[in-house]
């Protein structure tokens, strides 16, 4: 069999050996026999516990992921004839959506007749934009799909 270079569990390294004496010499430590580098020439291969191994690399994914942040589509409501208050109301969730580091989706609804007048629902999501400009750019222009207009606006700095 081809020799490998054989890296004990404490990092010193044995030599070069044929792969029979490094099986060998990690069943007398009670150890497997783990190939790290198999492009290299010759293979290193390291004496190690191979159980114990997976298991720090399954828990340091676990951190890893518990760390990461997913950004969700959070969505925000207006109708053409919005009040001041409820505007700003509404305005506030969303600068905190953003500020979470979540996109916003807004979407203006239409009723009956006020579809005749989408311009007014309009002004109001272009005011909605100016309002978060600070927080958020707007990474879809506000769109008439049927009976709503939506757009959608990221945040600014990805946490």
């Amino acid at each position: 069999m081809s020799p490998v270079r054989v890296i004990t569990e404490t990092g010193e390294q044995l030599g070069v050996l044929p792969v029979e004496e490094a099986l060998a010499a990690a069943d007398e430590r009670g150890l497997d026999l783990v190939e790290v580098a198999p492009t290299a020439r010759p293979p290193v291969v390291k004496i190690m516990d191979y159980g114990k191994f997976k298991f720090e690399e399954a828990k340091a994914a676990r951190a890893a992921k518990k760390k990461q942040h997913v950004i969700q589509l959070k969505e925000v409501k207006f109708r053409p004839g919005i009040d001041d208050h409820d505007f700003d109301f509404k305005i506030r969730h969303a600068r905190e959506f953003l500020g979470q580091g979540n996109k916003v989706k807004v979407t203006m609804m239409y009723r009956g007749r006020q579809l005749a007048h989408v311009d007014i629902g309009r002004r109001v999501l272009d005011r909605v934009s100016e309002t978060l400009a600070d927080v958020g750019k707007v990474e879809m222009m506000p769109k008439l799909e049927g009976r709503n207009m939506t757009m959608v606006i990221a945040p600014l700095s990805s946490k």
